[in-house]
């Protein structure tokens, strides 16, 4: 089993990140779980607009592309802006929007039988809008979702504290990654067992 977590901070390393450290925490849990993990913080890799598998030369997608292909699990990382995913988490999931047009030998979209979970840290409210939107994008494209596929912290409003800034993981916060990576690897392995059907 295998997982790729595509962290979609806007900060390039090697800045800290507190979505990737939610990110690097469902790691741990997964790889408890026998799953093999790989975390890309995106904003490393020049990802270029659109909505092709492949806008041309030095777009990083396609590298990108084959990695989620090749994975079982694809964990999305994002922090709160504005109320809504960071822009590179949209750019994502434009990009992967391509996959909509693609299909395997039996006429399946590419991504069915792969699992999704969301991670989401901002200083605001508005955790359930912005895994609900990102949700939305991943289950059109093909991918399934567990139940409790997100964890999530927000800091109290009008302050300025950030995840990675804790002095320690909430309670809460463990338990939910505990359960998200849990379902989510049940859920995997059942759709690799039993694959959805064609048609």
């Amino acid at each position: 089993m295998r997982a790729l977590s595509l962290v979609c901070t806007l900060n390039s390393s090697p800045t800290p990140s507190s979505s990737l450290l939610l990110s690097e925490q469902i790691s741990a849990e997964l790889d408890k779980l026998g799953v093999t993990t790989e975390t890309v913080r995106v904003a490393d890799h020049d990802v270029r607009p659109g909505i092709g598998v492949d806008m041309g030369e030095g777009d990083a997608w396609p590298m990108l592309r084959e990695k989620v292909h090749q994975a079982d699990i694809l964990v999305i990382a994002t922090p709160i802006w504005l109320g809504h995913p960071s822009s590179i988490c949209q750019r994502v999931l434009e990009r992967l929007n391509a996959e909509s047009s693609e299909t395997d030998e039996r006429g399946r979209p590419l991504l069915y039988d792969k699992v999704a979970a969301v991670a989401v840290v901002g200083n605001e409210d508005g955790a359930h809008k912005v895994s609900a939107d990102v949700f939305q994008a991943l289950n059109d494209v093909g991918f399934s979702l567990a139940p409790g596929a997100v964890t999530y912290w927000v800091g109290e409003a009008q302050q300025g504290t950030d995840y990675k800034d804790l002095d320690g993981t909430p309670e809460a916060v463990a338990d939910t990654t505990h359960t998200l990576a849990v379902n989510t690897v049940h859920l995997a392995t059942l759709l690799k067992d039993h694959p959805y059907p064609a048609g």
